[in-house]
């Protein structure tokens, strides 16, 4: 049996989660506090849609990505979309490797270890966070969207009037980005003795 005061507690405690999850996605201060505000209410308006299948941390971020998304959607005019192919060209991480002629990295990635057990470690995502907090605006959306909003590509592309090659070239990028700041910040720094 679901205890109301128990339920409003937990989703206070959690606010703030969320508000850093909100605004990791959508980089907008405002738009983040207007998605949580609309997370909480649609909660507390619906307590008994709680099933208790997973943890309520859980089914408020659900919830969450709705809400972003909507807000995505809702926003797309002012994102400047126009400046992708101009905004991340200095210091492209693709000049600083190098490829064999068969397509195969010259010097193998740093060993990640376990990525798993990495990832869930709070200290991995608190160093993920910021490295994803470092991508340019426009590569960063196009990231989150995608891998943690989990979008699909043909979905971007229509709300952001995008190219497929456009969005991928994007998302490469900002793979590459986040991967050399986790080499640089995470992977370099638990390899050391």
């Amino acid at each position: 049996m679901l205890i109301m005061s128990d339920f409003n507690q937990q989703i206070a405690e959690l606010r703030s989660d969320l508000l850093k999850f909100a605004q990791l996605q959508l980089r907008n201060a405002a738009w983040a506090e207007d998605a949580v505000s609309e997370t909480v209410l649609a909660a507390l308006s619906k307590p008994l849609a709680f099933d208790h299948r997973s943890q309520l941390k859980t089914w408020l971020v659900g919830i969450l990505k709705h809400k972003i998304i909507d807000l995505l959607r809702q926003h797309r005019r002012e994102v400047s979309v126009s400046s992708l192919s101009n905004e991340d060209d200095e210091a492209d991480p693709l000049d600083l490797i190098s490829y064999q002629t068969d397509g195969h990295f010259t010097e193998a990635p740093a060993d990640w270890g376990n990525p798993e057990q990495d990832l869930s470690s709070r200290q991995f995502m608190a160093i993920m966070d910021a490295c994803a907090e470092k991508l340019p605006t426009v590569q960063g959306r196009l990231f989150l969207m995608r891998e943690w909003l989990e979008l699909s590509v043909e979905e971007i592309c229509k709300d952001l009037n995008l190219t497929p090659t456009n969005l991928y070239v994007q998302l490469h990028r900002a793979r590459l980005r986040l991967r050399a700041c986790l080499e640089l910040h995470w992977f370099a720094r638990t390899s050391q003795p």
